[in-house]
């Protein structure tokens, strides 16, 4: 093994640090590969972790299962960080949990975007008899409620809700059924 000296600040290694699986943990594994409908991803972080505790360092992994020395040592420090918790083999190699784009809209904004869609485009000196995505979108920003918004982001958020304002009076004044 090569060690280079660092200065007054000692050694720096550039071995990786060790994994040990226990045996219900290398089995595991080990199943998780042999299965045929296991994710290429997480057979592939199955993969490195073997490797690495069979003691192979970053470099020799990435070479063998043909990815970035980066990739290897990514999943071998968080199968690291993750020992002795509560989560299963296959949860250890999941992605993880990603913050994505803060909220852009308050629930209220949103609640008031819904309470005009379910309102008659008349009442707002609309001509339509329906609301459009594009009309909702230009009366909310109109009323000050939103400052901008896209059509197909009001779109979605009506989708989400199930709200479908050109709907809206077949379901609150249903046809009358004929008697056969």
């Amino acid at each position: 093994m090569l060690v280079n000296k660092v200065g007054n600040q000692g050694v720096a290694r550039l071995a990786p640090k060790p994994l040990n699986l226990s045996d219900s943990e290398r089995l595991e594994l080990q199943q998780l590969l042999n299965r045929h409908n296991t994710p290429q991803q997480l057979a592939l972080r199955a993969k490195i972790i073997l490797l690495a505790s069979d003691g192979k360092n970053h470099r020799e992994i990435a070479r063998t299962l043909d990815v970035n020395r980066h990739m290897a040592c990514l999943w071998r420090e968080r199968w690291l960080a993750t020992c002795g918790g509560e989560l299963t083999v296959t949860q250890r190699l999941q992605d993880a949990e990603r913050v994505g784009a803060p909220v852009k809209f308050k629930m209220e904004q949103i609640m008031e975007l819904f309470a005009l869609a379910c309102s008659p485009p008349e009442d707002y000196g609309r001509p339509t008899s329906h609301w459009t995505a594009r009309e909702l979108a230009d009366e909310i920003m109109k009323q000050g409620i939103i400052e901008s918004i896209s059509v197909r982001h009001v779109g979605r958020l009506l989708e989400e809700a199930e709200l479908k304002p050109h709907q809206s009076r077949y379901w609150l004044t249903p046809p009358c059924r004929r008697r056969i």
